[in-house]
């Protein structure tokens, strides 16, 4: 195809003549079919609502075929309308648009949506089993036309993947205002989802998925490399100083799981990362991101003996489940230094864990048939999982949550995964290493993206991006520079490690100061000519201000506020007037819908300086807004940080905690008097 007949494409929108239906291809990686969870009325529903898309001239056809899918699939995805052009990430130059912000989103969502990049690809799903770009091809045909119309005094307004419309607005608000499954609380437990996802009025957003900043697994792969650095710190004997010959034991080598292996390798361990779907497990062998794949335990075993005697740093993937793995390394006492999960389970029961004892294929037949005894399997598994896990944690393993609600539903199945007073018995990583280390401090998975798509772009943005750290680290206080040295390591290596899938994209953990310079620093460059096209910034919304979610980002807020979602919901409204070129708050997010609220942004910085007031304003609330939180709750670090914000910034007033002695307060509540 042309690039005049993929311009033409977009700007055609849903086509007046419907494209001819298009064969299912068994040679992409389909999401399972969804359990049947419609009433009769509400499937007559669903068929309205999908066919408003379409005039009434296309609806005998339409009709029967989308019964087809909502039966088949569980869904209605509109295979039909399906493009016929490769997707991925143009130049930014190849997009028709009459607005290069519009022409930035619209590259990034394509970039979601690359086979190379994306889980379910043709079920528009990029990662986690269900985060969704669109529900539906109709959905993204319509918002790619309306980017391609937008002008600089539009805001595109979507609704769960549906285009709402394109609304008068002006240069300083956002272009685009994402909000994915932002239901009543009431409304908000996983059949609630299903149900609504079915019917075509919500979906799930994910964190990144929803709203058009995924990058790939190393999207991930640097806040994975930390954790495990730092984890592995924690079992470092005296005068040790870094990690080979360390096991790591983890699964899941889909969407963002994928990047554990390439996080072992940078790390220096030896990794064993379990993935049950065999597709997934070679994509990330072919892709460079794992080094060995083993499907015979009883070949995997020795593999392993001899990886961690001779300190080997490598990674190796065991394509069967990961219980039958845990439950083979605790029967042959093998030592394990460190073990997680990266399974989808805050999914459970859709295809996010696969339960031991049935194949790939046969747990995808029973989660859509028979959901109860799906459910009862998943959680029998899980039963046996944590028991393996507390055998090999006995004998010293040190486990923790990656924040993917392993401890929650194995709680909920009855593991035994319980501690004292009610508390799980394993921590979460954000409680013992991310959250008193990164976020209370501003450092976040800050990423950015150069939409030339030219790879020497990407490389002086790394540059600049080290060159920047540098210079902070000169100068930088005691309790953060092992932060900076880790990230000055990080990026000094990036292009080494052949982390790019998809898009020339970049992830680097970096606080107010590093975020605002290194942004600076890409302004300067794009107007001087050393970077060819704009720059695309963002981040995970896994981060210190973005999401409040009570198993994860602010697992270690204590205060009793971890439940509410005030940060989030503040923090994109804050972003939106300040200067993001889109925003996004979801329901829901790698704990699960119902779970968490996460709010993000992208900002599109093209040389100018405008673009150069943006940075300065927005970068600066997002990042204060969850250190001022965080300060509030009484997190030491977060109070130094404030502290220090405001010394350098006279404008900013933060109300500070005054601390209560404990004892006073336990003596007040006992006392008779």
């Amino acid at each position: 195809m042309t690039r005049e007949e993929f311009q033409n494409d977009i700007r055609a929108g849903i086509p007046d003549r419907l494209p001819a239906a298009k064969p299912y291809d068994k040679q992409i990686n389909h999401a399972p079919k969804r359990k049947e969870i419609l009433t009769d009325e509400e499937k007559v529903l669903a068929l309205k609502n999908a066919l408003r898309y379409f005039p009434a001239k296309h609806h005998a056809v339409l009709a029967r075929e989308f019964a087809e899918e909502l039966r088949r699939y569980g869904r209605i995805y509109m295979y039909r309308l399906r493009p016929d052009y490769e997707m991925y990430a143009r130049p930014i130059d190849e997009y028709p648009a009459r607005c290069r912000q519009a022409a930035a989103i619209m590259l990034m969502i394509q970039n979601n949506l690359d086979p190379r990049v994306a889980q379910h690809p043709h079920e528009l799903i990029t990662y986690g089993g269900n985060g969704a770009v669109f529900q539906n091809w109709a959905q993204y045909r319509l918002t790619m036309k309306y980017l391609s119309e937008m002008t600089d005094r539009q805001t595109l307004v979507m609704y769960s993947g549906h285009p709402l419309g394109l609304f008068p607005s002006h240069p300083w608000a956002p272009r685009v205002v994402v909000t994915n499954g932002m239901v009543i609380p009431n409304y908000s437990k996983p059949d609630d989802w299903e149900r609504m996802n079915a019917m075509g009025v919500s979906q799930y957003g994910q964190m990144t998925a929803g709203s058009y900043m995924y990058i790939g697994p190393q999207g991930i792969v640097h806040g994975t490399t930390i954790t495990v650095m730092n984890a592995a710190r924690k079992r470092f004997a005296p005068g040790q100083t870094d990690a080979r010959g360390m096991l790591f034991v983890s699964s899941g080598l889909g969407g963002m799981s994928g990047a554990q292996p390439k996080a072992g390798n940078i790390s220096k361990v030896v990794s064993v990362i379990a993935e049950i779907n065999p597709k997934a497990a070679q994509k990330r062998y072919e892709q460079g991101w794992v080094d060995e794949l083993h499907e015979s335990l009883d070949e995997l075993i020795p593999r392993i003996r001899q990886a961690v005697k001779e300190k080997e740093v490598v990674s190796l993937a065991y394509v069967g489940n990961v219980v039958d793995l845990w439950e083979r390394l605790a029967a042959e006492q093998i030592p394990v230094d460190l073990g997680s999960d990266q399974t989808s389970l805050h999914n459970p029961w859709a295809g996010g864990y696969y339960p031991v004892g049935l194949s790939y294929e046969a747990s995808n037949k029973m989660m859509a048939e028979e959901p109860v005894r799906f459910r009862e399997c998943v959680q029998e598994s899980l039963r046996r999982q944590v028991d393996a896990i507390n055998k090999l944690a006995a004998r010293g393993m040190y486990f923790f949550d990656y924040g993917n609600a392993f401890l929650l539903e194995a709680s909920r199945a009855g593991a035994a995964v319980m501690g004292r007073e009610g508390r799980f018995r394993y921590p979460s990583y954000v409680e013992d290493i991310m959250g008193p280390m990164f976020f209370d401090y501003g450092f976040g998975p800050f990423r950015w993206v150069c939409t030339s798509g030219r790879e020497e772009d990407l490389a002086t943005t790394d540059a600049l991006a080290a060159e920047v750290l540098e210079e902070i680290r000169k100068e930088a206080p005691e309790d953060i520079c092992g932060q900076l040295d880790d990230n000055i390591h990080w990026i000094r290596e990036a292009g080494r490690n052949h982390l790019v899938v998809g898009s020339q994209a970049r992830i680097l953990y970096a606080d107010c100061e590093g975020r605002t310079k290194i942004a600076m620093a890409f302004n300067r460059a794009v107007a001087d000519g050393r970077l060819s096209a704009p720059v695309v910034l963002g981040r995970d919304h896994h981060d210190v201000s973005g999401t409040d979610s009570p198993y994860r980002e602010t697992a270690n807020i204590y205060d009793g506020s971890n439940r509410t979602a005030d940060m989030a919901v503040q923090n994109v409204i804050g972003d939106s007037f300040r200067g993001a070129t889109w925003v996004s708050i979801h329901n829901g997010g790698g704990v699960g819908w119902g779970e968490v609220i996460n709010g993000g942004f992208g900002m599109v910085v093209d040389g100018t300086e405008e673009a150069e007031r943006r940075i300065r304003e927005m970068l600066f609330w997002d990042v204060n807004n969850g250190i001022a939180r965080r300060s509030w709750a009484r997190n030491d670090g977060a109070r130094a940080a404030i502290l220090r914000e405001m010394e350098r910034t006279p404008e900013l007033r933060v109300t500070m905690p005054n601390a209560a002695d404990d004892e006073l307060v336990r003596k007040a509540l006992n006392t008779n008097e």
